[in-house]
């Protein structure tokens, strides 16, 4: 028997991507949901494969994104929230405006899908103890937001270098995707210590063991656009190492992921946009293929109560300094 993994995608959308990138366009909430959704669920549905897809709640309240989104819940796929306005700096947020931002979420996205949501994950995987409170306040079962990896520094280099920010806003991204710290992180599963004996599950998005390089599938298409036959390799040797260790992975996907710079010229300039779809989509589908192969692999739900029900999850982190 094949053990247990998780999948994930997280529904960034344009305006969130490009808001992040210091574009005022994003104030129109321009969408590709139309687009991306039924790409990735015809796909899922291809394969017979059932994901987490965290939500972000600003498309949730927007009636143009309801037939989008409701369909994929309406396609048997788990729901997460991934947070309201999608600001990468949410660590910075007040215990008062991340109450605010965690119910306005919660609220919109059950409004939209049909289904309320128990996982959350931070967007830029952005993390704070307040966070964390709030979520067991609300009644969430686990959260994804920790990415144990050294490279945080190096892709905020990158962002900074074609964003058209400010002084003041490059201040308020100055932690955007975490600091070298990040890579002292657990790849295994934990939970938090949080104030008043509670608790809440950590499901880390894995990385390489021991190396802690990405390994999820964004990257595993940029390794693809530079080195073609390496990147499915590296994505086995990856997953073969977790397996041997006995480190049950969750991987995660983006919607550019499933499109090209065709679909979306404001994003040409991410890694990989400019692959061609047919050929982007067969990597993907192929790393997917690998993944099902060695993992059991099912939405990040059902992992955590199959960690809950056999008392996998032992470590227990130390939260006001995001301890190991």
């Amino acid at each position: 028997m094949k053990p247990l993994g998780s999948l994930s995608l997280d529904l960034d959308n344009e305006w969130a991507y490009i808001k992040t990138h210091g574009d005022p366009a994003w104030e129109s909430f321009p969408s590709y949901l139309d687009v991306v959704v039924p790409r990735f669920l015809a796909m899922l549905e291809r394969l017979g494969q059932r994901i987490t897809v965290f939500v972000v709640g600003q498309d949730a309240a927007l009636e143009k994104n309801r037939t989008a989104l409701r369909s994929i819940a309406a396609a048997g796929h788990e729901i997460g929230n991934h947070s309201f306005h999608h600001e990468p700096w949410l660590q910075r947020y007040s215990l008062e405006e991340i109450g605010r931002e965690i119910t306005s979420a919660t609220d919109a996205i059950a409004d939209a899908t049909g289904v309320r949501p128990v996982g959350f994950r931070g967007p830029g995987f952005s993390l704070s103890e307040a966070t964390l409170e709030t979520l067991v306040d609300h009644g969430y079962r686990f959260d994804c937001s920790t990415f144990p990896t050294y490279i945080g520094p190096l892709a905020r280099a990158y962002y900074f270098m074609t964003a058209k920010l400010t002084p003041e806003e490059r201040a308020e991204r100055k932690e955007l995707f975490g600091g070298m710290r990040d890579g002292l992180r657990p790849l295994r599963t934990y939970h938090w210590s949080l104030p008043g004996g509670r608790t809440l599950l950590e499901i880390p998005v894995t990385t390489f063991p021991i190396l802690k390089i990405p390994i999820h599938f964004s990257y595993l298409l940029y390794i693809a656009t530079i080195a073609p036959w390496l990147a499915l390799p590296y994505f086995r040797l990856a997953l073969w190492t977790c397996r041997i260790l006995g480190i049950s992975p969750s991987l995660l996907l983006h919607p550019l992921d499933f499109m090209d710079g065709n679909d979306v010229a404001t994003l040409a300039f991410f890694p990989a946009m400019q692959m061609p779809l047919a050929r982007k989509l067969a990597v993907l589908e192929g790393a997917l293929g690998i993944y099902r192969s060695i993992f059991e692999v099912v939405p990040v739900g059902e992992h955590a109560a199959a960690i809950e029900r056999e008392g996998a999850a032992i470590k227990r982190g130390v939260v006001p300094q995001f301890g190991v």
